[in-house]
């Protein structure tokens, strides 16, 4: 059998490595879409692994029979046709745990940057610093600490508990809502001290919707949130999706902070990705990241060398 793997959207230094001392060729040069069936099979690859650009879907896996393993770096797997794979003999596999912390702090990062207004003060400072430094002075003068105040949680699998052990750690309160999950225990490690352990039960949706002041959406599809999910929020809450596109109908939540009920939004994902409306890319009260929760060297790292575990285990 051939030991050829085509990391189609990249793959760690490490990973590489991993999967080059059991004996595997791995190719990391980008192949086009289009292209792709053509590639697996000229090349005769029985490994591809992909994130969330290259989309593996049915035509794809029944047109490359020496395929035998479809990895995924990082958690959802929307992009492939994860049971019809299953049921053509493909393994399928993904990296769940591996981007969690990472998601997590970029969620906070937005946060903090929404609740001290950075993500419009960056752009004003350069450009009216020097002329109106006590204007922009007066209009970033009403922050609010993340101390005391609620977050809810939609999705309390990894990444939701991530995202609740910062929480805590912030001197929040912390509910979730999640209809697989009726709790869970996260630890939460001090640096030079015990790690502490607090237990946080979930909720009915409807009742996070009503108490959170902040929330965040660690869910793998679906629209979520609309205008009546909006209707049912504290006026002045903030809401961040790192999550999946789609997942806040954003027509809506543009309603939404034109109206006031919503302060702010924080979004690394999008509706129509890779190309978002304008509406969502110049409004005022929206911070944006290009989809980089997981995007950062440590989580890339763990994601390389648990795909490249993960195949050697398939198929060495």
């Amino acid at each position: 059998m051939s030991k050829k793997i085509l990391a189609n959207d990249g793959i760690d230094e490490t990973g590489k490595a991993l999967l080059e001392k059991a004996g595997f060729t791995v190719i990391t040069e980008k192949v086009a879409q289009e292209n792709l069936t053509q590639a697996i099979n000229e090349h005769k690859y029985v490994g591809l692994t992909v994130r969330s650009a290259t989309k593996v879907r049915k035509d794809v896996i029944d047109a490359c029979p020496d395929l035998k393993l479809i990895g995924r770096g990082g958690v959802g797997m929307d992009n492939i046709d994860v049971e019809y794979a299953r049921s053509k003999g493909l393994y399928v596999v993904n990296t769940p745990a591996a981007s969690s912390h990472s998601v997590a702090e970029l969620v906070f990062a937005h946060l903090f940057n929404a609740v001290r207004f950075l993500y419009d003060s960056n752009r004003q400072m350069p450009k009216e610093g020097a002329t109106q430094f006590d204007v922009l002075k007066k209009k970033y003068a009403k922050g609010i600490e993340l101390k005391g105040k609620t977050i809810g949680i939609i999705g309390f699998g990894r990444i939701g508990q991530s995202v609740a052990k910062i929480a805590l750690g912030c001197g929040m309160k912390v509910v979730a809502s999640d209809p697989f999950i009726k709790g869970a225990t996260v630890t939460l490690e001090i640096a030079g001290a015990n790690a502490v352990n607090v237990t946080i039960n979930t909720i009915a949706f409807d009742d996070l919707l009503i108490q959170s002041d902040f929330i965040s959406l660690h869910v793998p599809g679906g629209k979520v949130i609309t205008a009546n999910e909006f209707a049912k929020m504290k006026k002045g809450v903030i809401i961040a999706n790192a999550a999946r596109g789609g997942v806040i109908a954003e027509a809506d939540l543009i309603v939404a902070l034109n109206s006031g009920k919503v302060a702010h939004a924080c979004l690394d994902v999008f509706e129509n990705e890779p190309t978002p409306i304008a509406e969502i890319l110049s409004h005022p009260q929206i911070s944006l990241t290009p989809h980089i929760g997981a995007a950062t060297e440590e989580a890339q790292e763990r994601i390389g060398i648990e795909l490249a575990e993960l195949i050697i285990s398939k198929l060495q």
